[in-house]
């Protein structure tokens, strides 16, 4: 098939007929730079600019500019807020017992409250600990505080210890209580991490629980001990009846 971009005199005569389109033209390389850099020219240089930086150079631009930086650094200004307002928190902060209600029960609307009653003289506690400091930077949205758990209760029992509570509106939407309850010694960040997010304390980003794997193989070591203790049972009746 012959090229309609083939300079030939048959093609010339069918594009001045209007059959061919007109021949395309080979694009100049120095005109696409110079288009990009006139568009590049059309972006203001404030666009650029923070707000700090927009503030010492306001004498450099004239008065339409001046209307239009005023719309940008408000719009500027009211993302800013809106980056604040989302990562208000961002710490696992140290409360005592006086500051409780306020701090958690009466927290600000609609977000969710993460205390841990600890002992430091607990292992468990400063794990729970360690876990929650890394937790509070990674999800600055959720209020992470802690508190020495005798500020808070008198005469709770170690038992029950660590103890963490998952706090919004005034109304406790979780709570782990005790080593078992919070994930045992062992626990890892992740894991620490799904049980939140279990409860809707944070949205986490893990697709599965992280100890899956460990309680698919503690339901089927169960499973099988439950079968054998019901073989042997059955084995022993059969003795007995002969």
């Amino acid at each position: 098939m012959q090229d309609p971009n083939e300079d030939t005199e048959w093609n010339e005569i069918l594009r001045d007929f209007g059959i061919l389109p007109p021949k395309e033209e080979p694009k100049d390389e120095i005109e696409e730079m110079v288009l990009r850099l006139q568009k590049e020219a059309m972006v203001k240089p404030y666009e650029k600019m923070t707000l700090a930086q927009l503030k010492e150079a306001e004498d450099e631009f004239d008065e339409e500019d001046m209307r239009a930086i005023e719309i940008y650094r408000e719009k500027r200004l009211q993302e800013w807020k809106a980056l604040r307002k989302k990562q208000k928190f961002g710490e696992l902060r140290e409360i005592s017992g006086n500051q409780y209600v306020n701090e958690v029960t009466n927290a600000e609307k609609d977000v969710s409250v993460i205390i841990h009653l600890y002992r430091s003289s607990i292992p468990m506690c400063l794990l729970v600990n360690q876990h929650l400091s890394l937790l509070a930077r990674k999800f600055p949205e959720t209020k992470f505080v802690k508190a020495i758990v005798n500020s808070c209760i008198q005469h709770y029992h170690d038992n029950c210890l660590p103890t963490i509570f998952v706090y919004k509106n005034g109304q406790i939407e979780g709570k782990f209580i005790g080593i078992i309850e919070c994930g045992g010694i062992n626990l890892k960040l992740e894991e620490l991490e799904w049980k939140l997010a279990e409860v809707g304390a944070i949205q986490t980003d893990l697709e599965e629980n992280p100890k899956k794997g460990i309680v698919d193989v503690m339901v089927s070591s169960i499973r099988n001990t439950s079968i054998y203790d019901d073989t042997s049972s059955s084995n022993s009746d059969n003795d007995d009846t002969k």
